[in-house]
């Protein structure tokens, strides 16, 4: 019997067989001699209605089924004297016709969409068995959600480009892990700048909010005064009733009220005014508000 050079050797012996009826049998050294001579005693000990189930089972068994299958075919059409009497001959062509069947199956199962290929120029670098192409990485990146699995990736890509055998490199692009060590340093930058606003946005919601300023319809100088009377005139227990320098009543005036117009409020124009010198810019006797009828 005749041979056909199969890269897979998938035979076992009867005690160990999995599957009896699909199960390549080899008692002797599996070689290429008696795994095909098992081979073709297991196309012709086969019905021909189990021959769809073997093939399937074998494809799941080997590696790479489209190499096997060739071989196949290479081991019928070697073997065409076996299949000579007529029943012989319709387990051939049965054979022939799922092998067909089944490369025609494998050819559409495989990418149906042409890839389309990167253009040179964007091809950083060419190795003995691969191209290194910050574009396409680029591209991968931008479908990954997560900055530690980013890094990962692009830690990986770095290593493995500094570890290969570079034939080709690209001067009109920069260097392929330089590229990756910017794009690690670029995901770093962003999640600190991320973190910050993070932590801003975090102390800005746990912050008091300021005050509302309450809205004075009187004259300005005439709220003022009202604060200079406690302040300066009037007293409890030998203590003003507000116990305050001039400076710091006057921004807790400003903080606090809108004028009549409901605009702000001027610290200078405040500070002239609770100035003890400054009585003419305090309403007169008839226009005050006194405090101590209050009291």
């Amino acid at each position: 019997m005749q041979t056909a050079p199969f890269v897979e050797l998938l035979a076992v012996p009867a005690a160990l067989a999995k599957n009896p009826l699909f199960d390549i049998i080899v008692e002797d050294k599996i070689n290429i001699q008696n795994y095909c001579n098992a081979l073709i005693a297991k196309i012709l000990e086969l019905k021909q209605s189990q021959f769809p189930a073997f093939i399937d089972y074998q494809f799941n068994q080997v590696k790479n089924p489209e190499i096997w299958i060739c071989k196949v075919e290479k081991l019928l059409a070697n073997n065409e004297a076996f299949f000579s009497s007529k029943t012989a001959m319709s387990r051939y062509n049965k054979l022939y016709f799922l092998i067909e069947k089944k490369r025609t199956e494998l050819q559409s199962s495989r990418v149906k969409e042409p890839v389309a290929k990167t253009p040179k120029k964007f091809i950083n670098a060419e190795s003995e068995d691969r191209h290194f192409s910050f574009y396409e990485l680029k591209k991968q990146l931008d479908n990954i959600n997560d900055d530690n699995q980013k890094i990962l990736l692009l830690t990986k890509e770095m290593f493995e480009y500094q570890q290969a055998n570079i034939e080709f490199i690209n001067q009109k692009t920069p260097f392929y892990d330089a590229q990756c060590t910017k794009e690690i340093e670029n995901i770093y930058a962003l999640q600190k700048i991320q973190a910050a606003i993070e932590e801003a946005q975090k102390l800005k919601l746990s912050s008091p909010k300021p005050n509302k300023k309450l809205k004075f319809n009187g004259n300005l100088n005439q709220l003022v005064d009202m604060f200079y009377q406690l302040n300066r005139e009037l007293f409890i227990d030998g203590k003003p009733y507000i116990d305050e320098n001039t400076n710091d009543l006057a921004d807790w005036i400003v903080n606090s009220f809108l004028d009549k117009e409901g605009k702000e409020i001027s610290p200078l124009t405040v500070k002239t005014i609770l100035k003890p010198s400054k009585e003419d810019k305090r309403p007169n006797t008839h226009k005050r508000l006194d405090i101590d009828k209050l009291l």
